[in-house]
């Protein structure tokens, strides 16, 4: 089955196309990773597979069905996450509020919902953060405590927006290598969206690399190359390999690696703690 279809869909924010008759589909039980430059649609397009914005044309499908809001079977972990540092909360208390939803006031939890909470902290292997404040957490920490609220209701779609902002390679590597495992027990497909290749290289089956409205999905060594980005970014691009590293240059500037050094500068002083790259 498919997990994830866009056929010739094209979104609109004010006058400009983010996508523009875009096509591609990610098999289930897929690793995709999503790169692209800043305002190249990373986000919108998981918004759009999520039933949060509409399509100007073409069709989204997801698991079979077409798209809708509120799908159970989709995960979401949104990229803004900055605001649950300064939470007087557990890390077992932001899992459990995804679990709540939108039930107000005291809310007795029964059994099976707790179990659920601890499966997912098992997942990402939070358990141990469970008891520690968030605010007390790294922001590699915080991720996976983030990503254990996603896997709440065992979805068959995961979307990660951005989850290795401001961490550094060890927290990218543990976030990275979390989300392959997760991949690969539970069957789940996963579209991972980063400002830089690198980290996911050696762990996702296929990129979805945006840009210039196109969507272009395929083996990193057939996407990751001069033609194909120069297009997506609509400038002269070289991309060097020294073994399993990929530098997209244009000129003298690595254009990954720019952009993610561009969010670091917009992150939370605590998020700045853990970013040295």
């Amino acid at each position: 089955m498919t997990a994830l279809r866009f056929d010739n869909v094209t979104i609109r924010l004010g006058r400009r196309d983010i996508l523009s008759a875009a096509s591609f589909e990610i098999r289930d039980g897929e690793f995709v990773g999503m790169l692209g430059a800043n305002g190249a649609g990373k986000t919108t397009l998981m918004r759009a597979a999520l039933g949060l914005i509409a399509v100007e044309s073409g069709a989204i499908g997801v698991l079979g069905e077409p798209v809708a809001r509120g799908n159970a079977a989709v995960g979401y972990m949104p990229q803004n996450r900055a605001a649950i540092a300064g939470l007087r909360l557990t890390g077992w208390d932001v899992v459990a509020s995804a679990a709540i939803g939108r039930r107000f006031g005291f809310v007795r939890l029964d059994r099976k919902i707790r179990r659920e909470i601890d499966w997912a902290l098992d997942e990402v292997g939070a358990r141990d953060l469970a008891q520690r404040s968030i605010g007390e957490l790294s922001g590699g920490e915080r991720q996976k405590v983030l990503l254990s609220q996603a896997l709440l209701g065992r979805p068959r779609l995961l979307l990660l927006d951005e989850p290795l902002i401001s961490l550094d390679p060890a927290h990218q590597k543990s976030i990275v290598e979390t989300a392959r495992r997760i991949c690969d027990n539970l069957k789940v497909a996963i579209v991972f969206s980063a400002h830089e290749l690198n980290p996911l290289v050696n762990a996702i089956d296929r990129v979805l690399y945006l840009g210039a409205g196109a969507a272009v999905i395929g083996p990193v060594d057939e996407v990751v190359i001069g033609p194909v980005l120069s297009r997506l970014y609509g400038a002269q691009i070289e991309v060097v390999q020294i073994k399993d590293r990929y530098f997209v240059m244009a000129g003298d500037v690595d254009v990954e690696r720019d952009a993610h050094r561009h969010d670091h500068a917009h992150g939370s002083s605590h998020d700045h703690d853990d970013a040295h790259v």
